[in-house]
């Protein structure tokens, strides 16, 4: 498919993404109340609104849904599907709860990748659409058409992708930065994240560590405002995505920390293996 045809699967994706932090935004000023699913994740009722927007939006485009919050679809059929879309309503429930912003709405669009469909994976991610309802800042990419972050993106909700672009901010933004900067949490860092930033203090000589919520971190280094995000702990395929797609654009990559290959999706098991973004 050329560069020129996911533009209407990229609009369709935006419309979801801030049609959901439309209804993001009405629960957060709420004094909601969260639940527990069976993996003891927390769920609210915003995950529940923003996933039934998206799904009403991206319906009109005939291409199958995997959300977070839909139903399970067996590896089987789901691995045959030319193009679907790969959809966390409500990315950083944890960050919602806490109400500290860093939360975001992330639409994948995914692209089966030609290869032999098995364990570890089917699809690679030709499009993405992350949303930070709080700041009203939109990410956006698809394959070959680059990669771009808007603000007050609600404001002009009717523009098609390629007009949005042209009054966006490509990315990587210019970033004058003093250290090598890391994405890692300050307070939360598991051993082995430790010793990777052990090893690049070793490599770079002092290191600057940046912190941020949710698909965010993923941005940072698209931005330009990180140089390298380790991740060697539990995620999702959802989680990674959207990010995944618009850090390829911006000219980086995820890279899977057991092959050392770009990340592949739609998994037997839906669970991402560690990877580095760079």
């Amino acid at each position: 498919m050329l560069e020129k045809d996911l533009k209407p699967w990229i609009d369709a994706a935006i419309v979801a993404a801030l049609d959901a932090g439309k209804e993001i935004l009405e629960v957060y000023g709420t004094s909601f109340s969260v639940e527990q699913k069976e993996d003891r994740s927390p769920l609210t009722e915003a995950d529940k609104r923003a996933h039934l927007a998206i799904v009403q939006a991206l319906e009109k485009t005939s291409l199958p849904i995997l959300s977070e919050e839909g139903r399970s679809t067996a590896p089987a059929e789901r691995q045959q599907w030319a193009y679907y879309w790969l959809v966390d309503p409500l990315d950083g429930t944890k960050e919602f709860i806490k109400r500290n912003g860093e939360f975001t709405v992330n639409i994948a669009l995914m692209k089966r990748d030609g290869a032999d469909a098995d364990a570890s994976g089917a699809a690679v991610p030709v499009g993405g659409v992350l949303y930070v309802p709080v700041k009203d800042v939109l990410y956006f990419a698809w394959q070959g058409g680059g990669a771009y972050r808007q603000e007050q993106a609600t404001t002009s909700s009717a523009l098609a992708a390629y007009e949005r672009a042209a009054m966006s901010n490509k990315l990587p933004l210019s970033a004058v930065r003093d250290a090598y900067t890391i994405v890692a949490s300050r307070s939360h860092q598991s051993p082995e994240t430790e010793a990777f930033i052990r090893d690049m203090e070793v490599k770079h000589g002092s290191v600057a560590l940046a912190s941020m919520g949710s698909a965010l971190k993923i941005c940072l280094v698209a931005e330009g405002a990180a140089d390298i995000y380790p991740r060697f702990a539990p995620t999702m395929e959802w989680d990674t995505a959207a990010g995944h797609a618009i850090v390829n654009e911006a000219g980086g990559q995820l890279l899977d920390k057991s092959t050392g290959a770009p990340m592949r999706y739609n998994k037997h098991d839906l669970v991402n293996n560690w990877f580095i973004v760079q």
